[in-house]
Order: structure tokens, then sequence, then C-alpha cells
């Protein structure tokens, strides 16, 4: 039960061996396969960055309402809460490749939609809300699809850095999408960012044509299980290693507390520093530079041995910045936290992330990772929504101070026990 064996060689006759720093911090994209899905990803996700601003923009403008944000941030990610299980049986299931390939033409459509909406004049918030909660349907089967696929693109010692080079195109356009939608939003309107994400869709698709898809062989008592015995045998996998509970735990609780920085920062540039559209673009720009850096950072020292550590390390760092952030009332200040936050933030992922693919066998990968990504992605919504009604009832500076004060005591707890998330060796079933 492993990837086809043609693969394997593909893979090995494509392997380079780097040695210089530079080789080696990009190192995965010395094969042809991961080139193309990182470069699809990468022309994709950045259209997706100038939704979610303009989308953010246009729900925050239309109701004035940081708990209405919070709903949408919610409907947007919350679906990975229903249906990511489900995904990742899907993925171990069938061809990974045409799962993406279907996620991808009904997001492409999703966009349009709003698109033509907004230029049509008709656009209320629940069509913003329904379109949000079926683009996050869409994602919640194609991301345990994904993140599954690109470790069989590259071999076993170059998984750790084909992890951070995604999170490198993640938050590369993270900093070029809020950019183009800042240009574009105050030129143009949202009409525009929608369409341009809705084109940006193409470049991934035809990224997963062009791949050689690798097969994972089940055998046949295998292939006769039903999905809930699939998902069952995936919740055994996990149960039965306390390293991967513990890092599906912190997972959750560093997107529960942390990630609803991200998702008010339209509250804060409008509520505190006034700087509407423009300030809040420069302020996710900001952010997604320093995930661009801690990225490259993380790329370059992939085979560094005691990736728990550091991780836990740059999980408390970014609760103390998050407490920081919360009280700054310096423009120039919460840009250079928010650079820092956006270099521990991806650092933890690309770490945490790492571990779980390490430690998890090739058949059963996407539905550890379906289960990972319930953690890591579904605790978004809830801090979402939590987060939204505090700042709602309250203040966002309440908000973010609270959740960065809750975060930093359980990162330190987790430090000061010497827990450890490193994996001595391979997972087997």
């Amino acid at each position: 039960m492993s990837a086809s064996l043609p693969q394997e060689q593909a893979l090995e006759s494509e392997a380079r061996n780097p040695r210089g720093p530079i080789a080696r911090t990009f190192s995965a994209l010395h094969y042809r396969d991961f080139r193309l899905i990182w470069f699809g990803a990468f022309m994709s996700t950045t259209g997706t960055w100038m939704q979610t601003v303009a989308q953010g923009w246009v729900v925050l403008n239309m109701t004035n309402s940081a708990l209405l944000l919070g709903v949408d941030g919610f409907l947007a990610t919350g679906p990975m809460l229903f249906f990511s299980l489900f995904g990742g049986v899907v993925a171990d299931r069938f061809e990974r490749r045409k799962i993406m390939i279907l996620s991808q033409y009904l997001q492409m459509t999703f966009a349009f939609i709003l698109a033509a909406l907004i230029v049509g004049g008709n656009v209320k918030v629940w069509h913003i809300f329904l379109l949000s909660f079926l683009t996050g349907s869409a994602q919640s089967f194609s991301g345990p699809a994904y993140i599954s696929l690109l470790p069989l693109l590259v071999r076993r010692e170059d998984v750790p850095n084909a992890v951070a080079m995604n999170s490198m195109q993640f938050n590369l356009a993270r900093v070029i999408g809020p950019l183009l939608a800042g240009i574009a939003l105050a030129r143009w309107g949202a009409a525009v960012c929608f369409t341009i994400n809705g084109i940006s869709f193409i470049f991934v698709i035809i990224a997963l044509m062009l791949i050689r898809s690798p097969r994972i062989l089940r055998s046949d008592d295998e292939q006769q299980h039903g999905i809930l015995d699939d998902m069952k045998e995936g919740f055994r996998f996990v149960a039965h290693r306390p390293r991967l509970l513990m890092l599906t735990f912190l997972a959750f609780a560093g997107t529960f507390i942390g990630m609803p920085l991200v998702t008010f920062l339209p509250v804060v540039a409008k509520s505190i520093f006034a700087t509407g559209a423009k300030g809040y673009a420069w302020m996710m720009t900001t952010y997604g530079l320093g995930s661009v850096t801690g990225a490259l950072l993380i790329a370059a020292t992939a085979h560094f041995a005691r990736k728990g550590k550091l991780a836990l390390a740059l999980q408390f760092v970014f609760a103390c910045l998050l407490v920081s952030f919360a009280f700054s009332r310096s423009f120039a200040l919460s840009l250079l936290l928010l650079f820092l936050s956006g270099m521990c933030v991806v650092g933890v992922i690309a770490l945490y992330s790492s571990l779980v693919q390490l430690t998890t066998s090739d058949e059963m990968r996407g539905r550890v990772m379906s289960i990972f990504m319930l953690a890591f992605r579904g605790g978004m919504p809830l801090g979402n929504l939590i987060a939204g009604y505090v700042a709602h009832r309250w203040s966002i500076t309440t908000a973010l101070a609270v959740n960065g004060s809750i975060l930093a005591v359980l990162a330190l707890a987790f430090i000061v026990r010497g827990t450890k998330l490193d994996e001595d060796a391979p997972a087997t079933i």
C-alpha cells in the first residue's frame, strides 16, 4: 500500500541532492510536478486573496458590523467542520487530482456568480453568505486531496521543504493578492477582484491536468470498506499516536485563538486607525510579507531536528505579538507587529504540518490530514464567531488581547512541561 513504483522511480530521477543553502531552500522545486502545482496554486491563491480582501470590505461596508463579518468568516471556513472528514476519505479512495479539478471548477463558478451580482447591483448580504458557504464546501473536499498529494510529488526527505514551499506560495499570494485588491477596489470596485479570482482558477486546473497523478494502491479488503469504516480507521490511527493528538490540538488552539487577527483587520483599519481600504490592504500585505519571510526561513532549515520545540517557541512569541498588536495605536508599530506575526504563524503551521506528514503513511494521509485540517481550519470559524461577539460586545482590542493572553499561557504550559512533538520514526499501520 504505497505510491506506485514508476512514480517513485520518477521522483528518484528528478532529485538533484542540492548542497548549497539556496538549493536546499528550494529543493522541492526540483521536481517537475511540484513546480507545476506550485505555480498553479500560487496564481489561484493570489486570486482568492483578492476576493477575500474585497469580500471582507464589501460585507463590512454593507453591514457596518464586526459580528456579521465574523459570520461571513464562519461560513467561508465552517464547512471544513462538516465535510472535511468525508473529504479525507474521498482523497484516499479516488484519484486526488480529479477531486481537485472538480473543486476548482465549482469555486471558479461561484466567484463569477458573485461578480455578476455586484455588477448587476443585485447583491445582498445573504448572497455573499451563501456563496461563502458553497465555496468553503468545495474547499473542504479539495483541501485534504491537495495536502495529501504534495508529499507524493517529492521524495520523503524533501517533504518538510515541500510543505514550507507550499506555505511560501500561499503567503506570497497573501502579499500580492491584497496589494492588487487594494488597487482594484480603489479604481474599479469589488467585482473586478471577484472576476480575477474566477480567472485565476484556470491556472491550477491546467497544472492539475499536466501532472503525473500518483496512484495509491489499496488492498481488496480495504476497497470493500464503507466510508464510515475508513473514517473510523483514520481516527484510530490518530488516537493511537499521542504526538498526532497533541499536534492536532495545538493546531486547533492556534487557529481558534490566533487567526481572528487576520479576519478582523478590516475592523482595526476602520475603527482604530481610520485608514480605509488602502490601510487594510497595507496591513494584509505586511502580514503576508512576514509570512513569506517565515516560510523561506523554515524552508532553509527544513532538516532541523527539533521542529516541535521550535514550533512551540514560535507559537508563544506570536501570542505575545498578538497582545502587543491589540494595544498598539501606532500604525507603523502595528505593521511591524503584523510582519513578525506573519513570520511566526507560517512557521508554526509549516512545522506542525511537516510533523504530521512525516508521521503518516501514504495510504492513510488523506484521512489523517483531513482530521488535522478539521482541527486547524475548523478552529478559524469558531474563533471568528467568538471573537466577533467579544468585539461587538466590548471592543476589538479586548477580543485580540484576551486571545493572545490565552494562547501565550497555553504555549508556555507545553514548553514548561517539555512536550515532545518530534517523531522518532515513520509511522506504519
